[in-house]
């Protein structure tokens, strides 16, 4: 399995608690070289998504860090929503991580194929937010993005997994929150939404941060709608999906607090 690749997640990580620090606390199994990317919020921008974007998990040393390391860092600009000049404000964003190795996550169609004309260094990545669970729908965003983020649910779809045909260019999570076995997963919409505010905002206090947590999981959280058992973070068995062809896997770490993960 030499050939695997993982992309990390940065989520939740404190802008200024080393990178380092945090890789070997919570995904010490991982050697570095075998870490495609790590991904998390740099700087200010609106074009977030799937976490409501409180400040930046990544700083300026963190990301030298990865580069000293031959890691890419992988921005979400998973918005669901864009205009002209969002994209105008975020250019300067755009401009300074567009490095080889560096990626980027999304979901509208239009920004990726504004990103890919200019900014082709950039690996466009498919985001999970798109919902990409059919063989059908996996071809046609082929042709738009490198790589795809299939949900998690599909995991446990093998006759659905064992049918594609380009199972190089697919990510599957390593391991999965309550997205899993979420019935409608509603935040993702309403969380970009709420980006558009939060993330005109440069710094967000710490009381501030768990009170807009709390919000948006109480009114916008499929799982206070309708209770179901949460089981917190679920290993998958990454020998089966290497059988199978596949070779780049998602990790997240576990959010014990809230039987999910980050």
């Amino acid at each position: 399995m030499n050939d695997i690749i993982y992309t990390i997640s940065a989520r939740g990580k404190k802008k200024n608690f080393p990178v380092q620090k945090y890789l070997d606390k919570n995904f010490p199994n991982i050697p570095l070289h075998k870490i495609d990317s790590v991904f998390g919020f740099v700087e200010q921008s609106t074009l977030y998504s799937g976490r409501p974007f409180l400040h930046p998990q990544l700083s300026e040393k963190d990301i030298q860090y990865l580069y000293d390391k031959n890691i890419g860092v992988r921005i979400p600009f998973t918005n669901h929503f864009f205009t002209d000049d969002e994209y105008k404000n975020n250019r300067k964003i755009l401009e300074k991580y567009h490095k080889d190795r560096n990626s980027l996550i999304i979901t509208n169609n239009e920004l990726a194929q504004r990103i890919k004309n200019d900014y082709p260094k950039y690996h466009i990545e498919a985001s999970i937010l798109k919902e990409i669970d059919t063989l059908e729908k996996i071809d046609t965003t082929l042709n738009l993005y490198d790589t795809i983020v299939l949900p998690m649910n599909v995991n446990r779809k093998k006759d659905l997994l064992q049918n594609i045909k380009q199972k190089h260019r697919i990510t599957l999570f390593g391991n999965a929150g309550c997205a899993l076995t979420c019935p409608n997963r509603i935040c993702y919409e309403y969380i970009s939404k709420r980006n558009k505010f939060l993330g005109k905002n440069k710094a967000i206090p710490r009381y501030i941060y768990h009170y807009i947590y709390f919000y948006l999981n109480q009114k916008w959280c499929m799982h206070k709608i309708k209770p179901r058992k949460l089981h917190g973070i679920i290993d998958f068995d990454l020998d089966e999906f290497y059988a199978m062809g596949f070779r780049r896997f998602k990790m997240l770490r576990e959010h014990s607090g809230r039987k999910t993960g980050y």
